[in-house]
């Protein structure tokens, strides 16, 4: 018996620190997931003007990969081609590009978020989540099992398995 107890205690001790530890970069993915809901939409961005120069006498075709964007031609007026973010001078090479930017702090969340492998801080994005099934496993030990509080966590995991996994086969 006392063996349970001690392990209950330690889950709700270490869950309460690393609770406390994990609440800054909780924040930034709990800001920058709202924020990426809006991400087709230019919520919060504002425009940015770039200008680019690049080989001279490329296609349209040519240009996407140069300017990692789906550029289509809209229309040619002598040496310069149009499309809907910007321009391009077949002549020169240079290609001016409107795009729409989130505020930094922001694009910095959201960067960190949207972390790969080839991302030199995607151990941190491990780390958090195993941290976070590590909260999802712990917060069963919070109460004891024959507790009313235990019974009614119990229903409200159910309520929330179940509506995520709608969510998810929707």
């Amino acid at each position: 018996m006392s063996k349970k107890k001690s392990l209950s205690r330690q889950m709700r001790i270490v869950h309460r620190y690393l609770g406390f530890f994990l609440t800054g970069i909780m924040a930034v993915y709990a800001i920058s997931g709202m924020v990426m809901i809006f991400r087709e939409t230019d919520f919060l961005k504002h425009e940015v003007i770039v200008e680019q120069q690049l080989d001279p006498g490329l296609t349209g075709g040519e240009l996407s990969p140069k300017l990692r964007m789906g550029v289509k031609v809209e229309k040619t007026e002598g040496d310069v081609l149009y499309f809907d973010q910007g321009k391009y001078n077949v002549r020169t090479g240079l290609a001016t590009v409107r795009k729409m930017e989130l505020p930094l702090i922001i694009s910095k969340m959201e960067r960190l978020h949207k972390a790969t492998t080839n991302s030199p801080v995607y151990f941190l994005n491990l780390f958090f989540g195993l941290s976070l099934l590590f909260f999802v496993i712990s917060s069963f030990w919070m109460f004891l099992p024959s507790t009313l509080i235990f019974k009614k966590g119990i229903y409200f995991t159910i309520g929330g398995v179940v509506l995520t996994l709608i969510l998810v086969f929707i």
